[in-house]
């Protein structure tokens, strides 16, 4: 085996390791026994287990990162955007178990401080501008949108935990019901969500204020007013396909 393969199963080993005991429950004699080498081998790699686990660590950082960067750079209608993040997270649990628990063990959403805490930070802030956006164009206050994009992004995270262990529903129904949660709100709830599909002859997202406007108009048509009276504040954009 050479030195690069060895570095790469001493990995490997590790992250198993780390997923299942965390750190302090695991010690470079596990790590080594279990690699089938000496104890100079891990020391020789990385120095110790702090070496190791900060390797660990930093590259499940950059895939998660990686995926949740990709999904918002990539465009779209908010909805969409919401779609697509929480997949991504959702996906990167699926395709890497071990990697995902690491970080939650290291720091849990919950707690203020620690490498996941941290990338959950910058995925709120890379939020806030989008809401920013959308706050202005519907003329509401656009420096409340970091407040929403920590709860926004917060309750995707905290769903990924869950589901970490859960694994029901499918990803997809999973993602469906954060986003009619965020998109909808509990009063206007679906029975039934599914995810955004755009196409030609698809049906495409509601526009946000499109229920508040018929709540509207069926007070108004009870006042004896009109819909455009009782209704302030102008939806956004439609999504594109």
């Amino acid at each position: 085996m050479t030195g690069v393969q060895r570095r790469a199963q001493l990995l490997d080993v590790s992250r198993r390791l780390f997923a299942e005991k965390g750190f302090d429950g695991t010690s470079v004699e596990e790590i080594a026994a279990r690699a089938e080498v000496s104890k100079p081998v891990v020391y020789e790699h990385f120095g110790g287990k702090e070496g190791v686990y900060a390797v660990v660590v930093d590259r499940e950082i950059q895939a998660l990162t990686g995926a949740l960067t990709g999904a918002l750079e990539g465009g779209g209608h908010p909805k969409v955007l919401v779609e697509r993040t929480a997949l991504a997270l959702l996906s990167y649990i699926e395709s890497n178990e071990d990697g995902f628990r690491i970080l939650v063990r290291d720091s849990p959403v919950a707690q203020a401080t620690g490498t996941f805490s941290s990338l959950i930070g910058d995925v709120a802030t890379q939020v806030e501008h989008l809401l920013a956006d959308q706050f202005k164009k519907q003329g509401l206050d656009p420096k409340t949108a970091p407040l929403y994009a920590q709860m926004l992004v917060g309750m995707v995270a905290l769903t990924g935990q869950w589901w970490l262990d859960a694994r029901r529903p499918g990803k997809a129904d999973v993602a469906a019901h954060l986003v009619n949660l965020a998109w909808n709100g509990l009063l206007g709830l679906e029975r039934r969500p599914t995810l955004t599909k755009l196409g030609t002859h698809e049906k495409r997202p509601e526009r946000i204020g499109d229920r508040g406007i018929a709540k509207d108009a069926a007070r108004a048509a009870r006042a004896g007013t009109s819909a455009a009276e009782a209704t302030p504040a102008p939806a956004p954009d439609e999504p594109t396909s």
